[in-house]
């Protein structure tokens, strides 16, 4: 993902360890890694499977322009944490949220963070003492004695800290704290101690999401001996209002401001102070509601019991055997894909949709965190297979909602907490609809859902699509992401177009499936690749494959990931190009080219590559799979061997790119298994090579389909037979179906020279062009 040229990166991988045996429980077993990667990564805290909290600790906020490294507020690398924040994103491509930030203090209180040289309020610690689970993070701030531990439910954050004997006991609350931040970023905030001695507060800020409003609840299990509440407020203030009550910090009982500070004190105990944090899309008092209804007693260990309760549910759906790294890496990636899309509502329903309004959602649960550019791609396919049905219903009626809410009126495109941020391009939304419709996933409005697609494919404002419908492509005069809106929009529309003729509106399927053909109104036979195009209909000149970035025509890559963009119709670039062959060399090429790393240096989202392949970006995912479609199966399993050897490795440092909430890991996933889905919507996964000796996925409709490979090794690369339920296979693909039914499918490996199954060429995937 990307802001402007940005595709920056979640800070820090959690690596969950899987079982010895397959017959462990995966969770049981854990034993993790928290890393960043070479560009970071996800977030190392305490959350529930698509849970609203996803609480954290934060190493470093930077300014703005310095915060690539830091997008969920942690880094591996650093040696101090500055406190324990309740929102992150798990590998999004920019950044924001690191909301409610609480950090425990013994002994004197700093109210400002400091850096790791002025330490501040910060905390020194030391890897050796963090412990992370599922559900679980622990860790000691060495310059206060705390021991911190967190977890959370869907809504709330529950923390226990273990101070020292004999020192003062603190809370410190900074409201200003925030990941990707900037001076003015925190438009407004509230604070104040209630009565009963719970906390609420809320802010509003101007970042990714422009204008999103959280609130929060705080109670803690031992009574305030005092508070103290601050406005360090930096920016210039020409108009103050009039004072509230209060004379001092300590006789304040509420604040509003955009630099609040809180600060609360115990009586020294020998018990653990326990804090409860809940958030609300909404208001303070559902936030109130969230805390009573999901922890209502000071039970730390109660939670955490059922957060791994949920883990131990969630990861479960797939038994794995094989060697220990490959089920560490696996496992991990199945946590990875089960962190969003996440809740976003109330308890009671309410939530905050993409006008910036409270509505409120019957009949289903409000998800958000849409990184719909990456997801549709294997992320939610995946979700079909391990989820309940009405886990993808319940993301079919957000979308639909956020449809009808939206002052535009079309599908959310880069969406969290209900709020759009419009990064990135196309209308992706559409193929997760289609796919879910094409699957018979019920729960939503089938109808609807095309209506709200065809709404979106039709809304000329958007993403330069008036000229996409009047000229068949997108120009490049005034939209320097061109070339790749017109491919991915193609692709759209094709989903549309299935859709439309599953539902019997052939009139919708005959002109979407036209427009599901204009990636070829950029493809340059002359030179075999898609180019960006002008107004006038002459491509641009000069031409060069390898630029990527700025007035490339291209999001994020450069034409040697894009001309092979056409999930729908790779037998019409094969033809395009002149026969299988064609196709194997481009991709050999795009494989073997001898690459300057310095050439991308300045384009933040090329990572991982091999040759012109770039795997830390999605437009590349599908790439090796299509030696399949050009009849040289053995050309995607090396290529596979190569990537996931390459790309992937159980350690801090174990994914090349930031996660794509989930995408990055449901690639590998996938991959691991066997199959891939290369064209949602089509219904059909392409067949690859295993990864692992046996995976049995238990499917939400009580069926299991087993994946089982003999003789797998690193030797022993390359498929000699496949059958499907004892029948020999002689396509190159599975169905939804065939899976959905249960069976097994049976690989026997070999060497290369006897690897007789991957040297025939057997019936293509599905392609538009028969």
């Amino acid at each position: 993902m990307r802001f402007s040229s940005l595709h920056t990166l979640v800070a820090c991988s959690l690596l969950l360890l899987a079982a010895a045996h397959a017959q462990q429980s995966p969770v049981a077993a854990v034993d993790p890694f928290i890393g960043t990667g070479p560009e970071g990564h996800t977030f190392p805290g305490a959350a529930v499977p698509f849970g609203m909290v996803q609480l954290s600790p934060d190493t470093q906020i930077r300014p703005f322009k310095q915060s690539y490294k830091w997008a969920a507020g942690y880094r591996y690398e650093d040696t101090t944490i500055l406190g324990f924040s309740h929102t992150h994103f798990s590998g999004a491509g920019h950044s924001d949220l690191g909301d409610v930030l609480l950090q425990p203090i013994s002994g004197d209180v700093n109210l400002e963070p400091g850096d790791a040289d002025h330490p501040g309020y910060r905390s020194k610690f030391n890897h050796a003492s963090e412990k992370a689970s599922p559900g679980y993070y622990g860790v000691t701030l060495e310059d206060y004695g705390i021991k911190a531990e967190l977890t959370a439910t869907t809504r709330v954050g529950v923390h226990r800290y273990s101070y020292p004997a004999n020192k003062s006991e603190h809370i410190l609350l900074d409201l200003r704290s925030s990941i990707y931040n900037y001076p003015g970023k925190v438009l407004w905030s509230r604070l104040r101690v209630r009565n009963d001695g719970t906390i609420t507060g809320m802010r509003e800020t101007r970042g990714w999401a422009p204008g999103r409003q959280l609130y929060f609840a705080i109670r803690f299990s031992q009574p305030l001996t005092a508070h103290h509440l601050y406005n360090r407020e930096s920016q210039p203030i020409l108009y103050n209002g009039f004072k509230t009550p209060g004379n001092t910090p300590e006789d304040t009982q509420s604040m509003e401001g955009r630099g609040l500070i809180g600060v609360f004190d115990f009586a020294s105990s020998p018990k653990p102070l326990v804090v409860k944090v809940a958030i609300s899309p909404t208001s303070e008092d559902e936030a109130i509601a969230n805390m009573d209804a999901e922890v209502p007693a000071f039970d730390f260990d109660a939670a955490r019991k059922a957060a791994t309760a949920q883990w131990e549910k969630a990861l479960s759906a797939v038994e794995i055997t094989a060697n220990a790294d490959t089920r560490k890496s696996l496992y991990t990636a199945l946590y990875h894909t089960l962190l969003s899309p996440s809740v976003s509502m109330d308890v009671d329903g309410s939530y905050r949709g993409p006008d910036n309004q409270v509505h409120k959602a019957n009949g289903f649960n409000f998800v958000s965190s849409l990184s719909l550019w990456d997801t549709y791609r294997a992320e939610q396919p995946l979700m079909t297979l391990l989820q309940p049905a009405s886990r993808t219903a319940d993301l079919a009626q957000s979308m639909l909602a956020s449809q009808k809410e939206s002052p535009f009126g079309i599908l959310p495109v880069w969406q969290f907490q209900g709020i759009e941020t419009w990064c990135m391009i196309g209308y992706h939304a559409v193929p997760v609809l289609a796919d879910a419709i094409a699957k018979d996933i019920p729960g939503f409005d089938k109808n609807a859902a095309l209506d709200a697609m065809i709404a979106s494919a039709k809304y000329a404002p958007y993403g330069n699509l008036g000229a996409y419908m009047k000229l068949g492509y997108v120009p490049v005069d005034n939209d320097q992401e061109a070339a790749s809106k017109t491919v991915e929009y193609a692709f759209d529309d094709w989903t549309i177009a299935k859709t439309a003729e599953k539902l019997g509106r052939k009139d919708i399927a005959t002109e979407f499936y036209k427009r599901a053909q204009y990636w070829r109104n950029n493809f340059n036979t002359k030179d075999g690749f898609v180019e960006p195009r002008l107004a006038n209909g002459n491509y641009r000149t000069p031409f060069d494959p390898t630029k990527a970035g700025a007035n490339s025509g291209f999001t994020e890559g450069n034409a040697w990931q894009y001309s092979w963009y056409q999930p729908q119709d790779e037998l019409g670039l094969i033809k395009l190009l002149g026969g299988p062959d064609k196709l194997v060399a481009k991709l050999d090429e795009m494989f073997d080219q001898k690459v300057d790393p310095a050439k991308y240096a300045d384009v933040e989202d090329i990572s991982g590559m091999i040759g012109q392949y770039i795997h830390g970006n999605e437009p590349s995912h599908h790439l090796p799979y299509l030696y399949m479609y050009a009849g040289q199966p053995w050309r995607t399993q090396a290529r596979l061997k190569q990537i996931v050897d390459s790309q992937y490795k159980p350690a801090p440092d174990g994914l090349v790119g930031n996660d794509d909430l989930g995408q990055m890991s449901a690639w590998l996933f996938f991959t691991s298994l066997g199959f891939y889905p290369v064209a949602p919507t089509s219904n059909e996964y392409v067949i690859g090579k295993p990864f692992v000796d046996h995976a049995a996925m238990h499917l939400p409709n009580g069926k299991t389909f087993t994946i089982t490979a003999e003789n797998l090794s690193d030797t022993n690369a390359f498929v000699q037979n496949v059958t499907l339920n004892g029948k020999p296979l002689d396509r190159s693909f599975l169905t939804h179906d065939e899976l959905m039914n249960g069976g097994e499918l049976h690989f026997v490996m070999s060497t290369k020279e006897k690897a007789a199954w991957s040297m025939k060429n057997h019936t293509a995937p599905y392609s538009m062009t028969k």
